[in-house]
């Protein structure tokens, strides 16, 4: 099996400033699965502890000059060590300011697989490669990766993939999450366990409670996608776990509980700086999903060449 390509400023600007940073605090390692079209940094896809995340990026807003082959479909997955990616990446970027202050040449950052003999071993082991490439110079900087993944486990993956991409029926755009990512760090002092309401009408309300206290918001009239009511008029002036309480009889409303520290997580996908936020319940209760919205620079148009989807775990399935 074969990858090399060329990072691109822009792709460099997206991992290094924006997405690298974030996925590293939902987890330290992930898969990296690379195919014909697309590069995806993926957590917690193949076991069922802690937060599921996608990021998705169409190999043009990374690379260009991409070269990818393998006996399985030119697919090629493997693990390995953000914090490490991140340290090469931002190393890679100061060498290349450094000979751009010197030269009038281009600096090229190509990144590859390759194997190795590492120290003290007599057995090749596989590493990305990341070289950074002067005038008359080249910095080489080798990321220890995982065996690649057989073609079982690829398939494996891509199911686990193909099965995160499900969307919830309902979903509620979160346009400003500041007050969110306020609470949360609020929320941490109370409780281990965040109580997240949903209803086709587009109200989205999450609380943490104890027996001595109870923290929370409520988010009202929010722009819906996908299956939606109107909200009933006896429920405008009642409580908020009221209007919840009957929205769930109803069956136009969902809530589940989920880890504080697992939302906590997902609410750091903002600092990739998306436009917007949609949250969702899956069927049964089955996750909570939150999906980030980018859209093209100057533009209200989504840029498909980027996604980024997160899936939590439920702790209990709450009602509904």
């Amino acid at each position: 099996m074969k990858f090399k390509a060329f990072v691109t400023d822009n792709g460099v600007n997206l991992l290094e400033k924006r997405f690298l940073p974030v996925l590293e605090k939902t987890g330290k390692s992930c898969h990296l699965y690379l195919t014909r079209d697309h590069a995806l940094f993926l957590h917690n896809l193949l076991n069922g502890d802690g937060v599921h995340s996608v990021a998705q990026f169409r190999k043009e807003a990374l690379f260009h000059d991409y070269r990818i082959s393998s006996n399985n479909d030119d697919r090629i997955a493997f693990a390995l060590d953000l914090s490490l990616l991140l340290r090469a990446l931002r190393s890679a970027v100061a060498i290349a300011s450094e000979y751009s202050a010197s030269s009038s040449t281009a600096t090229r950052l190509e990144i590859k697989l390759v194997k190795k003999l590492s120290p003290n071993s007599t057995q090749s082991m596989p590493f990305l490669t990341l070289e950074t490439r002067g005038y008359k110079s080249a910095v080489i900087q080798d990321i220890p990766i995982s065996k690649p993944l057989s073609r079982a486990q690829v398939t494996e993956l891509q199911n686990a993939l193909d099965s995160a991409q499900d969307l919830p029926p309902t979903l509620v755009q979160v346009p400003d999450s500041n007050q969110l990512l306020n609470l949360v760090d609020r929320m941490k002092q109370v409780g281990d366990v965040v109580n997240v309401f949903i209803s086709k009408h587009g109200d989205l309300s999450v609380q943490v409670s104890t027996t001595l206290i109870s923290l929370g918001a409520e988010f009202r009239r929010l722009v819906v996608i996908g299956e939606q009511t109107n909200a009933p008029s006896e429920d405008q002036n009642v409580s908020a776990q009221t209007r919840s309480s009957r929205s769930i009889s109803r069956g136009d409303g969902q809530s589940v509980q989920v880890s504080v520290k697992h939302f906590a997580k997902s609410l750091q996908c903002h600092l990739a700086r998306p436009d917007s936020a949609f949250y969702g319940i899956g069927p049964q209760g089955s996750c909570l999903t939150v999906i980030f919205q980018f859209f093209i620079p100057g533009t209200r148009e989504t840029d498909k060449s980027i996604s980024l989807h997160c899936r939590l775990p439920v702790l209990d399935s709450g009602s509904g």
